[in-house]
């Protein structure tokens, strides 16, 4: 199934996952945005990561995955909200770019944040950039911050299917050591007897993925966790669909230009309108300066 996200456990263990499989969601996210190639796979990457991670909230809210860094993409940001709606914007001055997270970002922080509503307190982790790909720096950012033992398989590319033509894809594989409630959590507890055996084995078996077998469309999530787990036993869960969709909306930003002074709205004024653009899906909206209402009304 494309555009979803598919839980999974490995046999009885406490080893617990999630794959995503994009197409045209991932397709219409990066085609917004005609980023370099380098940088529409790094993006991809963050989208797919956080559509694994936000298919475990248990609340309506969102995740904000954000990178931030002092290399040639100074920042990527995706974000999932509940139902599965996902969008990302990256910055990037740079034309000819590098490939890998750490070549892109360079030193910097990753933030993840878990935004409850309006009447909940935010929750942030901040961790150091840490790895060459973003996977790794998935996994490093849960050690660190949530002390859970993570392994992160990530891919992204242009595919050519008939009738379709070439058009962006995404895949990715995640998976965690999470006991049962009322089980010890961390690191150290995935090191001892039978847990350590369950979660090396896991480990080894995810790190033979392929970028191919994420991306291809020919091999389902349901084949490719069976090829990893078919002699240990794997349980999969109802998938999550997934959707490119963005938050804005044309009363958020005139409210935003609400708050700017009548001559600062004159110096945006370009043929009569002023005209802002989404950073996150490019979306344009115009206003005239008498259609934008003053601050306080």
């Amino acid at each position: 199934m494309d555009d979803a996200v598919l839980p999974f456990q490995v046999a009885d263990t406490a080893v617990r996952g999630r794959v995503v499989r994009l197409s045209g969601a991932i397709d219409e996210i990066l085609s917004a945005h005609e980023f370099p190639d380098a940088l529409s796979e790094l993006v991809g990457e963050a989208v797919s990561l956080v559509a694994m991670m936000g298919a475990s909230l248990k609340f309506d809210g969102k995740l904000i995955f954000q990178a931030q860094g002092n290399g040639p993409a100074s920042l990527i940001v995706a974000d999932y909200s509940s139902g599965g709606n996902l969008r990302a914007t990256a910055k990037s001055t740079a034309v000819d770019l590098p490939r890998g997270a750490r070549a892109l970002l360079g030193d910097g922080s990753i933030v993840m944040t878990i935004d409850q509503g309006p009447d909940m307190d935010r929750y942030q982790g901040v961790t150091p950039i840490e790895g060459e790909t973003l996977g790794e720096v998935a996994a490093a950012y849960f050690a660190q911050s949530e002390q859970i033992p993570t392994i992160v398989r990530l891919a992204v590319g242009r595919i050519q299917t008939p009738g379709k033509g070439e058009h962006w894809r995404a895949g990715g594989l995640m998976a965690q050591f999470v006991p049962k409630e009322g089980g010890e959590r961390g690191v150290a507890a995935a090191l001892t007897g039978e847990d350590r055996e369950s979660w090396e084995r896991a480990r080894a078996f995810i790190e033979t993925v392929q970028p191919d077998e994420l991306l291809d469309p020919s091999i389902s999530a349901e084949t490719l966790l069976y090829r990893l787990f078919h002699e240990d036993g794997v349980r999969v869960f109802d998938a999550s669909p997934l959707r490119a969709a963005c938050s804005c909306n044309e009363g958020k930003i005139a409210a935003v230009l609400s708050r700017y002074s009548e001559d600062d709205l004159s110096d945006m004024v370009e043929d009569g309108a002023i005209t802002v653009t989404c950073e996150f899906c490019r979306k344009d909206y115009s206003f005239t300066p008498e259609g934008i209402p003053s601050a306080g009304s």
